[in-house]
């Protein structure tokens, strides 16, 4: 294959492998997308395997991204869109150069897998906290390699897609030189086998009874970053459709929830928390409210926090968000941030994280926590299945995004999550996409994008930990640890093979 060649089919892979990812249903598309990918890398020198490999992290990531364009584009160009998509395809380059190096080791497509989930676990990590949209495994939220996520959690379901991938480029290669196909044959179905073997054991029994949840969308006017000035309107409008939900249980129309969950950024509270509006209608509901906003602690720390409202005595326990969003909710290097970023005077100083898992006892339901951009993390919502979260909850604002496939893309991270954990989880959004997903990741209601609209969904309450819940971050490391360890066995091959 000619390097023009291999230059077009890694750019072809990319896009492929976005075509591949929500809200499109085509995760088979994302292992036959790494399958060319290996096959442009393999056996290539390292710096050679850098340059391809940055080609199809642009091809895959800025069309995956666009949102980011939707968002930003008309006050600040392409630069930010175009500035993130080039900082995390440096990482996909870093790891092509570590997978050409490690294809020369026996069972190559194993070492090869590790590597690149290594570097995903990285660049989810620097610069700023990382940024980890995009992860092979957020591709698989309808894919039969989807309930590898109960034994080891998003790790093992990007491991198995780079597996599968890198074991079908390695298959055509023995084929085409009629040479052994068995090891990468084995590599091509172990993963597929074993995640259809799971697909009878993720678990979705009601083992601590069933809640009844009320989802409130209010809507947001779809206006970009003009939502920087439209808090009242946001709130005025997630008020009037809680008042709505009221009527509605009152008139009989709807059931009576257990619970209500509204979106992020509702509200805005100083150290007392009062809010009569909010009290008001968990009184006249019967039931607690769990509800985002902006809080202003004491010594005038800003948090972006979700709060639990009791109906007879108001604003109780709170989740404080773990990973703020860099350039938005913390700002590094403010001087040159403010070219890029609008959230430089929106916010003078920075939102400070917690470091706690959110459980909140919401009228004796232990519920799990996390906000918006926490989802894409492994570690929250572990966290809270660990302290005993029978469900889990996602509140979030992706008004600034429009009618983009932001939404749909983090919707499918948690669907992954309910897997990973065995919990349903119920997204509330400000203007769409909200849902509930059931234990097994499928998703029983959704609205609609820029709707004002009120779901009721029962979920099933569970307290039965996954393999993935008990293990933690231990698969995480140990697919780093086999990646790093493969990339210093290169150095012990001879010389003439070293790439």
């Amino acid at each position: 294959m000619s390097w023009l060649l291999r230059v077009l089919a890694a750019v072809a892979a990319g896009f492929a492998l976005y075509a591949g990812s929500p809200p499109r249903e085509l995760w088979w598309l994302a292992p036959l997308a790494f399958a060319v990918f290996a096959a442009v890398v393999r056996h290539r020198r390292a710096r050679a395997g850098f340059g391809y490999s940055l080609l199809f992290g642009f091809a895959f990531l800025l069309p995956l991204l666009g949102w980011l364009q939707d968002f930003l584009g008309a006050d600040f160009g392409p630069w930010p869109w175009l500035g993130v998509a080039a900082v995390e395809a440096l990482f996909i380059g870093l790891a092509g150069a570590g997978m050409a190096r490690v294809s020369r080791l026996p069972g190559g497509p194993v070492w090869m897998a590790a590597v690149f989930v290594a570097f995903e676990v990285l660049r989810s990590s620097v610069p700023f906290g990382g940024f980890p949209w995009g992860r092979l495994a957020f591709t698989q939220d309808t894919g039969l390699l989807l309930p590898l996520a109960a034994l080891g959690g998003s790790a093992l379901v990007s491991f198995a897609v780079a597996l599968v991938g890198g074991g079908l480029a390695e298959l055509v290669h023995r084929l085409r030189a009629r040479r052994n196909w068995a090891a990468p044959l084995a590599a091509v179905l172990v993963p597929v086998v074993g995640g259809v073997a799971m697909l009878p054991l993720i678990g979705t029994d009601a083992e601590e009874g069933t809640a009844r949840v009320a989802l409130v969308q209010g809507n947001a006017p779809n206006i970009g970053l003009g939502l920087l000035n439209a808090d009242d309107e946001l709130r005025a409008n997630h008020v009037a459709e809680a008042r709505r939900l009221v009527a509605d249980v009152q008139a009989g129309r709807v059931p009576q929830p257990d619970f209500v969950v509204l979106p992020e950024q509702v509200g805005s509270w100083g150290p007392g928390r009062t809010d009569p509006e909010l009290s008001a209608i968990a009184e006249q509901l019967g039931v607690p409210l769990v509800v985002g906003g902006i809080g202003i602690d004491a010594d005038g720390t800003l948090r972006n926090q979700i709060v639990q409202w009791d109906p007879a005595t108001g604003a109780g326990d709170r989740y404080v968000k773990q990973h703020l969003v860099p350039f938005a909710e913390t700002i590094p290097m403010r001087s040159v941030a403010r070219l890029v970023t609008p959230f430089v005077d929106r916010f003078p100083r920075d939102m400070v994280p917690a470091d706690e898992p959110g459980v909140l006892n919401v009228g004796g339901v232990r519920v799990g926590v996390g906000i918006c951009y926490d989802v894409a993390y492994d570690d929250v919502y572990t966290g809270a299945v660990q302290q005993g979260a029978t469900v889990l909850a996602l509140p979030t604002n992706n008004a600034w995004y429009g009618h983009s496939e932001m939404s749909y893309q983090q919707l499918a991270m948690a669907r992954l999550r309910a897997v990973e954990h065995g919990r349903a989880v119920v997204v509330a959004s400000t203007s769409g996409v909200s849902a509930a997903v059931q234990p097994d990741g499928s998703v029983s209601e959704q609205t609609e994008q820029f709707t004002a609209q009120n779901l009721i969904a029962e979920v099933p309450l569970r307290s039965t930990r996954t393999v993935a819940t008990e293990l933690g971050a231990a698969p995480t490391w140990v697919l780093v640890a086999l990646a790093a360890g493969a990339v210093l066995a290169t150095w012990w091959l001879p010389r003439r093979e070293r790439s």
